[in-house]
């Protein structure tokens, strides 16, 4: 080839669109490479960093209590290390949430000396990663509906059905093989709906309960577990997708102490009887959500839509995010009274209203005038920055209107001091957040984003077709 003819081919290459990534939750955080450490350095470090999922599934706290079904296992593998200690040197644990399809790259990048995921991961793209003894060996992957649904007993029910994953899921390549099946049978494959970012698991599972989303495929275990907290969950053991899965920890390869000393704790650890009683305790009651999507209430949001798109539009922000906390704060009930002299639609109070310049909150404009500007200040003073995905800054938004600005702000500082991201409320800032003000805020706030995801799904069908532009007339019309 000539280097005429190279230098076209390289730059036509270059101009060819790269494939699309899934969005990461929250701001890249760059993350200096560091040297492997073994039990050794653990041990003089006296820290032992863990990488867990941040789903609450696997690593949640409720006003500072560790619920997560790992916490129990980790904090006996503590207390396990400390015991063989030689020196009587004792070491603590430090946690590190990060997202499910973040985790293995963060232990390559030295970011934590251990993995402790509570699901099952895919390390086929892993390099240089060891996994422990099975936590748990050949677990089922079965799908989850709702009660009064249909079932399915055989894989060819699920053809053409549309299953909604997170990021990372142990199914997705489940489905993959599930769909080749299908393919052979000349049936339609199952679609895949890849959920946003800042949904976990047991955010899905919620979704599922109330018909938002109408199926899942989760590992069995975490299905048990939140149907007891969900109970409209319809839970399909007889339909397993695949049983080829363990659940494991994961070290670096080179973390030979660490890894034999992980595998003779497993060895002996016993699940304590009680452990589902405290997560069933600390969830049951917080997991609320209601269908938003019904006749009744897609009637009263179509009466409400042009007072939620202008006031959305004079401050520059998605209707939808009005219409989600509308939701939220009233059920879209404009006559609502709640306490603190909040009123209205969005609840909002007579000091917040007057501080927007907005004296009149008794009537549904100036009601949703005074919280959409009251949304828009929160957002430009104390969210604006760049470096928030916008349902991260709206997350922040929402949370800094339930609590007030100020408040939220000093968590994000007590974030960024406990090395979490003080850019995401997800999984991050969320945490002080339960620790100090308790589970209420972190319902209200995935209450909120659940409601905007299920509208924007619909978003199509809510905001109706765009009229058409008027036509010009013919020569031979004008002249009529």
């Amino acid at each position: 080839m000539t280097r005429p003819t190279f230098l076209i081919v390289f730059c036509a290459l270059a101009l060819l669109p790269l494939p699309a990534l899934a969005r990461l939750t929250g701001p890249p955080v760059v993350v200096k490479k560091s040297q492997v450490r073994d039990l050794s350095a653990i041990r003089s470090s006296k820290v032992l960093r863990v990488l867990v999922n941040q789903s609450r599934n696997s690593s949640g706290q409720v006003q500072g209590e560790q619920i997560g079904v790992e916490y129990h296992r980790l904090s006996a593998f503590e207390q396990y290390l400390n015991g063989h200690s030689r020196d009587g040197q004792q070491l603590t644990l430090k946690i590190i949430p990060k997202s499910k399809d973040q985790l293995l790259a963060a232990l390559q990048r030295g970011e934590g000396d251990l993995v402790a995921p509570g699901e099952i991961l895919d390390t086929s793209a892993a390099r240089g990663i060891d996994a422990s003894e099975p936590i748990t060996s050949h677990v089922p992957l079965i799908v989850v509906g709702i009660k009064g649904e249909r079932g399915f007993k055989h894989v060819e029910q699920l053809s053409g059905r549309t299953v909604a994953l997170t990021t990372g899921s142990a199914a997705d390549e489940a489905v993959h093989q599930l769909n080749q099946t299908l393919a052979l049978r000349k049936l339609p494959p199952v679609n895949i709906e890849w959920v946003d970012p800042s949904l976990a698991v047991e955010d899905v599972l919620e979704m599922v309960q109330v018909g938002v989303y109408h199926l899942t495929v989760v590992e069995q275990p975490i299905a048990e577990r939140w149907s007891k907290v969900m109970p409209k969950l319809r839970v399909d053991r007889s339909l397993m997708l695949s049983n080829s899965g363990d659940m494991n920890w994961y070290v670096r390869h080179d973390a030979t102490m660490l890894r034999a000393s992980i595998d003779r704790f497993l060895k002996q650890y016993q699940v304590p009887s009680d452990e589902n009683l405290a997560f069933e305790k600390a969830y049951r009651g917080l997991y609320q959500l209601h269908y938003p999507l019904a006749t009744e209430d897609r009637q009263r949001l179509e009466k409400l839509r042009p007072v939620l798109q202008r006031c959305a539009d004079q401050q520059g922000m998605d209707w939808l995010n009005l219409a989600a906390l509308a939701f939220k704060e009233s059920a879209l009930n404009p006559g609502i009274r709640g306490g603190g002299n909040a009123t209205g639609l969005l609840q909002i109070t007579p000091s917040a209203a007057q501080r927007v310049g907005v004296d009149d909150i008794h009537n549904v404009d100036g009601n949703v005038l005074a919280g959409a500007k009251y949304l828009a200040l929160i957002r430009r003073k104390f969210f604006s920055s760049s470096r928030f995905n916008e349902r991260e800054r709206m997350a922040f938004v929402m949370a800094a209107y339930n609590l007030g600005p100020e408040r939220v702000q000093t968590m994000r500082e007590e974030a960024r001091r406990r090395g979490l991201n003080p850019y995401q409320w997800f999984f991050q800032v969320e945490r002080v957040a339960a620790e100090q003000e308790g589970p209420g805020v972190v319902s209200y706030v995935n209450s909120v984003n659940k409601y905007y995801l299920a509208f924007d799904r619909e978003r199509g069908s809510l905001e109706g077709p765009v009229p058409a532009p008027p036509q010009k007339k013919s020569a031979s019309q004008n002249s009529r």
